[in-house]
């Protein structure tokens, strides 16, 4: 049987297995820098700065963790509402093609919806085909105009160093 369910503290060490993981699926193992201090600080703090769901199977007398989805709010200014972003959907290989992406992704949507939220957004790797197809599946669709732009680490200050105020 399949739960999806809010994450808590205690799930924080899974949290960043998954996504240590998902680092690995995208071909950036080493890529991860996040720590579990980090991720109980942000995500279960007084302003938490994500959300995270977990999906679980039941199996014989246990339960085990087999994806999650982390997901965080922002704003359209165009639509004039907030809308959802999903920073990762993840289900573990050996899980997969029993329905617990689109469990995850439709509950994320059933979040969205019920806050009032008119966009629900995420990015895919270009090569990452088979998640592609199945996002097309559920009715996304891919914008091919946009184009993803990206500070990070020390380039910030660097660009921060250039304001006037």
């Amino acid at each position: 049987m399949l739960t999806i369910r809010t994450a808590v503290p205690a799930d924080v060490p899974q949290i960043l297995a998954f996504i240590r993981a998902l680092a690995t699926y995208e071909r950036e193992p080493d890529a991860v820098h996040a720590t579990e201090a980090d991720l109980l600080r942000d995500g279960f703090g007084e302003t938490p700065q994500f959300y995270c769901l977990i999906a679980e199977l039941q199996q014989a007398c246990h339960t085990i963790p087999v994806g999650f989805a982390l997901y965080f709010h922002n704003y359209s200014t165009w639509r004039g509402h907030p809308g959802i972003h999903i920073e990762d959907l993840f289900v573990l290989p050996e899980h997969r093609g029993k329905g617990i992406g689109k469990a995850l992704l439709t509950r994320v949507a059933a979040i969205a919806h019920a806050e009032g939220c008119t966009r629900l957004q995420w990015d895919v790797l270009e090569w990452n085909t088979p998640a592609i197809g199945f996002y097309e599946q559920l009715g996304a669709k891919m914008l091919m105009d946009w184009r993803t732009m990206r500070v990070t680490g020390e380039a910030i200050p660097v660009l921060a160093a250039q304001s006037n105020s």
